[in-house]
């Protein structure tokens, strides 16, 4: 008996040590990285966005039109929109997300309060909030909806943007993490960036601000924060801070920023004039409150197209007033309204006049064929591959079908005033986009997440792939 509770205490030990030999894996790491995972920011890959593109496109006819005198351009606003209108938001504020984005994407919105991108997915929001009902937009003139985008000018030198979001869903005993923050996360700006919206310079952390030198510098310095944030995408626009010109004139020697905007010493903007790039070129801007914005809308929409300026309101923080302006301006002359605004980025807004001046679209005739080949080449930090094709003397009712090579990953089309319009996009990742936004839904199955699973999906040109992704959010 003796010997076997020795044996017993003998093979106790050598266990003993053999287990404390072995290497577990540390629990508390594992659950931080499947939390890091879990909460990492999805974030579309600009960083390899399709450039220089040639798309292919090519319409089979019922044989009624003379296709040998059918004109092709690429007209001054894309959708053959009537007037231009654009919203920049200066100071990185954090209302940009939480107010502007959460307006047109018809996201929760609080009068007192903000949140930040970890908390609305988590369902952690504000007591007050409240909705519009809606998303906000115009159309791309075929019934496909197109949201409105705006600009937020960005602080990439300055620590805060680097903050992490305190989530606390149920706990009501205060409100502190819903209190403003000095400005955007960097979390907050890659949801913004998703639903295509743009990015700009706005204030460089130095003291010497009338220091050329100084601030090329830190433009070096911020763009090099940018890219390393947002996974490679660059940024090509300022936001001219506080009238000092010393960041306009650093802009021109800075070879990235490609378009500027400003209140003083600036060029009006008639898009239907417009002859050249409008590289390095400052444009303008005004200030107004919400209530004064209509009033001036109105004036231009008196003109004229051919003789409209483009509307460029700057703006720091918004709240209900903004949204309700944006609500107006989506029931007025967005989708809901007459239809006839674009209200897009400054970075978008320049790619596409970009490639109307610099880009071609060839056609050849082969019997009841007509081909199109487009040429789209592109600058430094290109992110929007897309455009409208005018095709004049041809109507919907002679095309039998419209195809396109692999480039061509959005393609819609109907008629306009002067013939049939096409909608061409060749953004790279677009199928890899809207399944993104699927999977968002299928993991949370919020009415938010619908309307934006089919947005995305719709942005599709008609594929199997399509029809996959449609059936899966039925």
């Amino acid at each position: 008996m003796k010997r076997k509770i020795i044996n017993i205490v003998i093979f106790s030990l050598l266990l003993f040590l053999s287990v404390s030999c072995v290497k577990f894996p540390d629990a508390d790491k594992i659950n931080k990285e499947r939390e890091e995972k879990r909460s990492a920011a999805y974030l579309y890959a600009f960083n390899n966005e399709s450039q220089n593109t040639v798309a292919e496109i090519t319409i089979q006819t019922d044989g009624s039109t003379d296709l040998s005198v059918v004109d092709a351009e690429i007209p001054y606003l894309k959708y053959n929109k009537s007037w231009l209108f654009f919203l920049t938001q200066d100071d990185c504020k954090h209302a940009a997300f939480s107010c502007t984005w959460a307006a047109i994407n018809g996201k929760p919105l609080s009068n007192q309060y903000y949140y930040d991108l970890a908390q609305l997915k988590a369902g952690d929001l504000p007591p007050d909030v409240y909705y519009l009902g809606k998303t906000l937009g115009s159309t791309d003139g075929t019934g496909n909806e197109v949201r409105f985008s705006f600009t937020t000018t960005l602080a990439p030198e300055w620590e805060w943007m680097n903050e992490k979001t305190e989530v606390k869903v149920g706990f009501n005993d205060n409100y502190y993490r819903f209190y403003m923050k000095s400005g955007l996360i960097w979390d907050n700006v890659i949801e913004i960036l998703n639903y295509g919206n743009g990015i700009a310079f706005h204030d460089v952390n130095t003291n010497e601000t009338n220091n050329l030198d100084s601030i090329i510098k830190h433009y070096k310095i911020s763009q090099d924060i940018i890219l390393s944030k947002l996974s490679g995408r660059g940024c090509k626009t300022l936001a001219e801070p506080n009238g000092n010109k010393t960041y306009v004139n650093a802009a021109q020697n800075y070879a990235p920023i490609q378009t500027m905007t400003a209140q003083a010493g600036t060029v009006a903007l008639y898009p239907f004039q417009v002859k050249d790039d409008l590289r390095k070129q400052l444009l303008s801007r005004n200030f107004y409150s919400s209530e004064e914005i209509k009033g001036v809308i109105e004036t231009q929409l008196k003109l004229r197209k051919e003789e409209r300026a483009a509307i460029h309101i700057g703006v720091h923080g918004t709240d209900y007033t903004w949204a309700n302006l944006l609500l107006w301006l989506n029931d007025t002359y967005g989708k809901d309204g007459d239809d006839s605004v674009w209200f897009t980025s400054m970075e978008e807004y320049y790619e596409y006049n970009y490639y109307r001046v610099h880009g071609s679209v060839q056609k050849s005739v082969n019997n009841n064929t007509l081909k199109l080949t487009i040429n789209l080449p592109s600058g430094k930090y290109f992110y929007y591959p897309s455009i409208t094709v005018n095709l004049k003397g041809i109507n919907k009712g002679n095309i039998i079908s419209v195809s396109s090579t692999d480039r061509v990953t959005g393609l819609s089309y109907g008629n306009y005033e002067g013939g049939v319009m096409l909608n061409i996009d060749c953004r790279k990742f677009l199928v890899e986009h809207a399944t993104h936004f699927v999977e968002q839904y299928e993991s949370n199955k919020t009415n938010s997440n619908l309307v934006d699973a089919r947005y995305f999906v719709n942005m599709l040109k008609e594929s199997a792939k399509k029809q996959e992704l449609l059936n899966r959010i039925k």
